[in-house]
């Protein structure tokens, strides 16, 4: 099987009206195929040289730091592990991407298999060279990374002396390691296939998830109303499956923060996402205690326009009544987020617009495609790839705003190397949500009459109250199911009721969660790839909120220095990074004012109402 990079239209597209053909990605940069010479070369490549790493250094490590030429010898060891980590990484993106174009074909799901499989063992290899490294003194080891070339790498091993206290015995590792593959990567696998073939009874066809959950975005309340209980009877039928992924990679992660020493659910996520527990506890609180000043107060005035007492929960995201039916082009929404981008730093489009013309982009639907959307930074020895499912809507124009956030993010952050341009979550949001307010601005400022003026508000509110409200309901929602989980399996049933009351908090009165809504937690990625990730992006939102209250009072010199905060990646911790901006997000304050710029937009709205 080959790897075809053309431009297809799919039959959701050509129901929706598009009469344009939209981009596939081109693979070729990191393979031409799955039979390509390069690929089997790199693969066997791969075993040799990490047998030959292990070999030089296993149970060496602490003979070497205590030598005379250990900043040399260790500086060399570094550098042969991180370009093992980038070939690695190229041949798991590869594989990867491949496969989140199509998770129903049999080949391409084999091939993810197999190569994930023979990565998996090759990386077993490499865990000796951490759990080493973090046993050598302290002052031996910082002693020899404060010379050259070992100093190129100090960030990066100051940084993982962090996991130093939740590490355990080399085999203990290699063996959890191992069994991934065979445990929660199976899981997440499972889920992701099931997703993609299930389909959904709407106006008697049988659609893929990604058009039928646009269709609750439509403009009549009829189809959104068919769309919503088709996900719901889908849901339903398939809540078994569901609630067994759930409850068993939940137990996997409790066996494992149990064995490491780990006492919250979620602290595992704070360390790898380099961030203080207490932090994310209070922006959790900020948020709860601002539920009636935000999405109980946004969706009371929802109502109001569409002239009902409280809304049904499939009227959450429908467009206002009056609002203009506009629908993008690929084009336009290609020129509007370039020219948004560009307003701020010609650099910022130039870079995404390579995105665009070197085919790094993947946008149309397709049966079996990966739902969502995504910005896969790859290796540093390539370039991102943004994966879309575009059907031309406004948050069409947004999402792809935001993934190309990312994916300057990751170009930029591509020149710490392999082991540090990773961002961990707290800011790996920032230039995706960044890149999100720019283009609403733009296309505010584009405005031409006061209800597309009004409609731009609205949808700009939702989106917030979704990355915001909505993902910080789904982190308390994940924290019960994890902690109900530790003392036993969980019904589907219970699941869904965990579920109800969770939203019911976080949507307020005005929202009536109706029969089919209690499964809805069924199809979310991130509780079964990434525990607690969710709340990255209220994080996110919340962070660059502040920063672009920052941008609007100066503009002098703000870019260059949101650029070193990008190109910085992992390098350097969020709290550094974020103090030339006069931001410190330790501070519990620090989260009411993100939290304010929501409440003006709500406001602005309502003095709309009243004008």
């Amino acid at each position: 099987m080959r790897v075809i990079s053309h431009v297809t239209r799919s039959p959701a597209e050509a129901a929706a009206g598009f009469s344009e053909t939209l981009p596939e990605w081109n693979l070729a940069d990191l393979y031409a195929g799955t039979d390509s010479p390069q690929l089997k070369t790199d693969l066997a490549r791969m075993n040799e040289e990490v047998g030959d790493f292990a070999g030089a250094y296993r149970g060496k490590l602490a003979e070497i730091a205590g030598g005379a030429d250990a900043s040399a010898r260790l500086g060399d060891a570094l550098a042969r592990y991180e370009a093992l980590q980038d070939l690695l990484g190229r041949l798991m993106s590869y594989a990867g991407l491949l496969y989140s174009g199509d998770t129903t074909d049999p080949a391409r799901a084999k091939f993810y298999g197999d190569v994930q499989e023979k990565v998996t063992n090759a990386s077993a290899q490499l865990l000796f060279f951490q759990l080493e490294l973090n046993r050598l003194d302290d002052a031996t080891l910082m002693k020899a990374a404060d010379k050259a070339p070992l100093s190129r790498w100090k960030p990066w091993l100051e940084d993982i002396r962090k996991e130093k206290p939740y590490e355990l015995e080399d085999k203990l590792e290699e063996l959890f390691h191992e069994k991934y593959i065979s445990g929660a990567a199976a899981w997440n696998r499972l889920f992701d296939e099931t997703i993609a073939s299930l389909r959904f009874k709407v106006g008697g066809e049988e659609l893929a998830i990604e058009p039928v959950l646009n269709l609750m975005q439509d403009q009549k309340e009829e189809k959104r109303k068919e769309a919503a209980q088709a996900i719901g009877a889908t849901l339903k039928g398939n809540l078994r499956t569901f609630a067994l992924i759930t409850n068993t990679l939940a137990k996997d992660k409790e066996i494992s923060d149990r064995w490491r020493g780990f006492e919250d659910v979620a602290d595992s996520r704070h360390l790898s996402n380099r961030v203080e527990r207490e932090t994310v506890e209070a922006l959790a609180k900020a948020v709860n205690d601002a539920h009636p000043r935000l999405s109980h107060r946004y969706y009371k005035l929802k109502a109001k326009w569409f002239g009902k007492d409280a809304l049904d929960y499939w009227d959450r995201s429908a467009p206002l009544p009056s609002a203009p039916a506009k629908r993008y082009s690929w084009e336009e929404a290609r020129g509007i987020v370039l020219t948004a981008y560009k307003g701020f730093a010609p650099r910022m489009a130039e870079i995404a617009g390579d995105f665009f013309d070197k085919k790094w982009i993947d946008a149309p639907v397709r049966p079996g495609k990966a739902p969502g959307a995504f910005s896969h930074p790859t290796v540093p020895s390539a370039h991102p790839y943004v994966l879309l499912n575009f059907q031309g809507k406004t948050r069409d124009v947004m999402t792809l705003a935001h993934e190309l956030g990312h994916g300057v993010h990751q170009v930029l952050a591509a020149r710490q190397g392999a082991l540090m341009a990773p961002t961990p979550l707290t800011l790996a949001e920032t230039a995706s949500v960044f890149g999100e307010m720019l283009t609403f601005r733009a296309l505010l400022a584009q405005a031409s009459d006061k209800e597309q003026r009004r409609s731009l508000l609205a949808s700009k509110v939702e989106d917030m109250l979704n990355t915001v409200v909505r993902q910080m309901a789904f982190y308390a929602f994940e924290r019960k199911v994890h902690m109900a989980r530790r003392e036993g399996e969980l019904t589907a049933d219970q699941i869904c009721d965990i579920w109800m009351s969770v939203q019911g908090d976080s949507l307020g009165p005005s929202i009536r969660l109706g029969p089919g809504y209690e499964t809805f937690w069924a199809y979310i990625p991130h509780f079964i790839h990434s525990p607690f990730y969710v709340y990255a992006y209220a994080f996110g939102d919340c962070l660059v909120n502040s920063l672009y209250g920052v941008y609007q009072k100066a503009h002098e010199g703000f870019a260059e220095r949101y650029f070193a905060l990008l190109e910085a990646g992992g390098a350097r911790p969020y709290n550094e990074l974020l103090a030339p901006f006069g931001l410190d997000a330790r501070d519990p304050a620090f989260w009411s004012i993100g939290l304010e710029m929501i409440e003006g937009l709500i406001g602005e709205l309502e003095a709309m109402e009243e004008a």
